[in-house]
């Protein structure tokens, strides 16, 4: 693509980013087949090839920018399967980042979306106000048919019973393995999936133990930065950033770290940028490098481990599942096939639903702040899963875990696998 940014605004870091990964897309479209919310319109504008037009537009002559831009860029979720598609390897990732802070600068969101996304920035990532936001949530669900639409889809995804409290990061500590090993990791606790399934965590770190790895939770790194850094809140997602990259690098220099663990896809992609999104800041560009160097889902780190050495045997099979692939991981950190390998490795059939690289909706809180496309896609999501006909389903994010849980079973891949190592049943 053409680019004709002036000297002047190719002095500014963002733009030459910018100029750089726009100089890259052909406008071949391989990118509109792959693309959710192209699939479900059939509009241009909503599609990544669409969106980069747009965001050219909108860095080269920002005072043209109309309100048509932001409803297409706010529509995308982020999910990414265009830069798994897309032969030109455009920085799609980067550069819908950079349009969106660029014209949320321009185009003053409306007072309500504001206070929305101040909320959700305030509550979900801080695991103890989003745990008092659900039970206050019941409440809030018997006023449901007067409230705005976006709060209605709010209370819509708290769930129907309230589970016990992960007490997992609430302070820094240590697990320990009664199996001798030689390797340490850190793990992220989490925030939201500490409010909405503390089993994800106790999952993670029993078969980790069994496996003679030492696990170390710190209490600072309270949340990746994921969800305010992409509903706009810079300064609550750099806060998270800097006290998460601090609390880890008092651990890394005690030494011995082999991997900094998440076990949420979405803030392991998070977790994996950090160098990119810190690099020009001279207090944190080193940590955050090594850091991002470190990053691994929980299904990288397992897969170098002797797995089959703590599977409880199964002569007669543990029955089929359909695996879920989170864009955050398949597209995020281009992990696919991994997960359903580990999944067969302990003794489950694993089936795919057709359209594997289209997302469920959740996308972070996309659900809520887009109810109607998320919806719409989730239903698509959930109707392939049925085709699948496997009884159990397994994903690696909390936020798919949450959007397609139902009739049929979603419950995290570590659960699974924990299960079929002697751990408790995952359904």
């Amino acid at each position: 693509m053409q680019t004709h940014f002036t000297k002047a605004q190719l002095e500014d870091p963002q733009i030459r980013e910018a100029d750089s990964i726009l100089r890259k897309c052909v406008h071949c479209g391989f990118c509109t087949a792959t693309c959710p919310t192209y699939v479900m319109t059939g509009d241009e504008r909503d599609s990544p090839r669409g969106r980069i037009w747009l965001m050219r537009e909108l860095l080269e002559t920002p005072e043209s920018v109309s309100a048509d831009t932001g409803y297409h860029l706010d529509r995308c979720l982020g999910c990414l399967a265009c830069t798994t598609t897309c032969p030109s390897g455009v920085d799609y990732h980067h550069l819908i980042e950079i349009g969106r802070e660029r014209l949320d600068a321009k185009v003053p969101r409306p007072l309500a979306d504001r206070l929305m996304r101040r909320i959700l920035a305030m509550v979900i990532p801080r695991a103890g106000r989003f745990r008092l936001m659900m039970r206050l949530g019941r409440i809030g669900a018997l006023f449901s048919p007067v409230l705005p639409k976006r709060m209605r889809a709010a209370l819509a995804k708290l769930p129907r019973t309230l589970p016990t409290f992960d007490r997992v990061g609430r302070k820094t500590m240590t697990f320990r393995s009664r199996t001798k090993g030689t390797r340490r990791v850190i793990l992220l606790a989490g925030c939201a999936q500490r409010a909405l399934d503390p089993r994800i965590n106790a999952s993670t770190i029993r078969v980790l133990n069994k496996l003679g790895v030492e696990v170390t939770v710190r209490e600072e790194a309270f949340c990746c930065g994921a969800l305010a850094h992409h509903i706009g809140d810079a300064g609550a997602a750099r806060e998270a950033v800097r006290a998460t990259l601090l609390s880890w690098q008092e651990e890394l220099d005690k030494g011995d770290v082999d991997a900094i663990v998440a076990n949420a896809s979405g803030c392991g992609t998070m977790v994996k940028d950090y160098a990119h999104m810190v690099g020009d800041d001279p207090e944190l560009a080193g940590i955050a490098a090594r850091v991002s160097a470190l990053a691994r889902d929980v299904s990288e780190v397992i897969a170098d481990l002797p797995l089959a050495g703590i599977v409880t045997p199964a002569p007669e099979g543990r029955g089929s599942i359909t695996y879920h692939s989170a864009c955050s991981l398949q597209h995020g950190q281009k992990i696919h096939d991994l997960p359903m390998q580990l999944l067969r490795e302990v003794g489950y059939e694993v089936k795919q639903p057709v359209e594997p690289h289209l997302c469920c909706g959740s996308a972070g809180v996309y659900n809520i702040l887009q109810p109607e496309m998320a919806e719409g896609l989730r239903q698509r999501k959930l109707e392939n899963i049925s085709r699948a006909g496997a009884p159990m389903v397994a994903a690696g994010n909390i936020g798919c875990i949450q959007q397609l849980d139902g009739d049929i079973p979603v419950r995290h891949t570590i659960q699974y696998i924990d299960w079929a190592c002697g751990g408790p049943p995952a359904v």
